[in-house]
């Protein structure tokens, strides 16, 4: 027997916010740190401690969550954010602060969703078009790993070799430029996939 329904109704779960509402009700002097604790291709992987108390030494409660970039609408635009919002509701969830009836935060539960619309479309396998170089700053690594995203959205192949050029040589452009591209491809990204 599965453990999701084919129709999720993602109003039934609160969200990590709601969450963290409660927590700083309960706990106003707590804390919640986030972490990112590995960055490969296209997954990051997020670790969130929670505090009770600004005193506290150790974690109350921890939570972890990982994501693949350019998996569902909002890890095209904001897989970053996304993973670690999803381990700050799992640290929460695991304190007790559920803020509904059901554990999974609705992040969690689009998470889901997302994948059970994936496997109904068969995955294009991700390949990777050039090495990523720990040194390079992580922006950098984002606008390489988003312009793949745009490629396989129709793209310009000849805008993209020229942006992979300066971001790849050895004097890359600067973390602002290489910022104010990103923002440009991912408005590009997010019309696209509107549009389809």
């Amino acid at each position: 027997m599965p453990k999701t329904s084919p129709t999720l109704q993602l109003s039934d779960y609160a969200t990590v916010a709601d969450r963290i509402t409660l927590f700083y009700k309960s706990y106003p002097e707590g804390r919640i740190i986030t972490k990112l604790i590995s960055r490969e291709d296209t997954r990051l992987t997020f670790r969130a401690a929670v505090y009770r108390y600004a005193s506290d030494a150790s974690p109350a409660a921890t939570g972890w969550a990982s994501e693949r970039e350019g998996d569902g609408e909002v890890n095209v635009a904001a897989c970053l954010e996304n993973t670690e919002t999803s381990a700050v509701g799992r640290a929460l969830a695991n304190l007790g602060f559920t803020a509904s009836s059901k554990r999974p935060s609705r992040e969690e539960m689009e998470k889901v969703a997302r994948r059970m619309r994936a496997q109904s479309v068969p995955p294009k396998p991700a390949v990777s078009q050039e090495p990523r170089d720990r040194a390079m700053p992580a922006i950098h690594n984002d606008l390489l790993a988003l312009l793949r995203r745009a490629e396989s959205l129709g793209f310009s192949r000849r805008r993209s070799a020229i942006i992979r050029a300066h971001v790849t040589s050895w004097n890359p452009i600067p973390p602002r430029e290489a910022l104010r591209l990103e923002r440009k491809l991912r408005r590009w990204v997010l019309r696209r996939t509107q549009a389809a």
